[in-house]
């Protein structure tokens, strides 16, 4: 199976020009088969989850009955970029399984509102959020190298709690984000190719050759996001994420898990003035 149709110019020369449409099944395989591994891991092979004793009680006596997580601003981009994707993907891909519709302006649309929420999100992490609380730190490449020798039966000291984020969700993280830099990109120079009510079609502005990578890259990364989205879901629903999963619905976690999952120390949590308020009440009452 070729990844890549090609085409022949009128020089002669072959030239690429997407990527071939049966890569839609290997990223749906691909998808479910994580799912399966990873179900059977946790089932049988994962273990109870050891992690280091906290020992900082100060720090944990001042975590909040509802630890906020994701802020409103946060979680309307997350459902957007969720909404848009989804447009995407639904747009692109049915089309070439069979189901045939007017699917040009949709996706240009779709892709329009992922830039616009993208560009937000960028300059909102960046000046607003913790830009560095998504990136993995030391930390957390002591404690995967840990993990992955506990796994082998080896004996090592117990991990650290997480940070806001675990290590694979800022792995994955960064898989979407060079994702969908790659389709973004691509994208916005393809609309050049379609009439928009924003630019006039000019489907000369690059060479043929140019033009076919940018139509490969865009469709492998379109292609992988089948498959991120298919793990992204299913770890959305698992039991043990649904703590997580609520957060970017109602944008806090209970202290229990919080405490279970994460550490103060890394990831540093203060009650809001309202919380506060009732907690004074509360001990004024007593």
């Amino acid at each position: 199976m070729e990844f890549i149709t090609w085409a022949t110019s009128p020089w002669g020369r072959s030239i690429p020009t997407h990527v071939a449409w049966g890569l839609i099944w290997v990223a749906v395989i691909a998808g479910f088969f994580f799912m399966i591994v990873h179900a059977l891991y946790v089932a049988i092979a994962a273990g109870p989850k050891a992690f280091a004793k906290n020992e900082a009680p100060a720090a944990t006596a001042a975590v909040p009955e509802r630890v906020p997580r994701h802020s409103l601003a946060a979680r309307l981009f997350h459902w957007i970029m969720a909404i848009s994707m989804f447009a995407l993907l639904i747009t692109a891909f049915l089309p070439k399984i069979g189901i045939q519709f007017d699917w040009v302006l949709y996706h240009w649309i779709a892709g329009l509102l992922l830039t616009v929420s993208v560009i937000f999100h960028i300059f909102h992490a960046s000046f607003v959020l913790d830009f560095w609380s998504i990136w993995p730190d030391k930390t957390d490449v002591r404690d995967a190298s840990r993990r992955v020798l506990r796994f082998f039966g080896k004996p090592v000291p117990p991990a650290a709690r997480f940070a806001k984020y675990p290590l694979e969700n800022k792995l994955y993280h960064l898989v979407v984000m060079l994702s969908g830099l790659a389709v973004i990109c691509t994208g916005l120079f393809m609309m050049k190719r379609v009439r928009t009510i924003f630019t006039p079609r000019n489907p000369y502005l690059f060479s043929d050759l140019t033009w076919g990578m940018m139509y490969v890259l865009h469709g492998l990364a379109g292609v992988g996001f089948i498959a991120l989205i298919m793990v992204h879901v299913y770890m959305g629903i698992r039991p043990e994420k649904l703590p997580i999963t609520k957060s970017m619905i109602f944008g806090w976690m209970s202290r229990d898990f919080y405490l279970e999952e994460h550490d103060p120390e890394r990831w540093v949590v203060a009650q809001s003035s309202s919380q506060k308020k009732r907690g004074l009440a509360a001990s004024d009452a007593d």
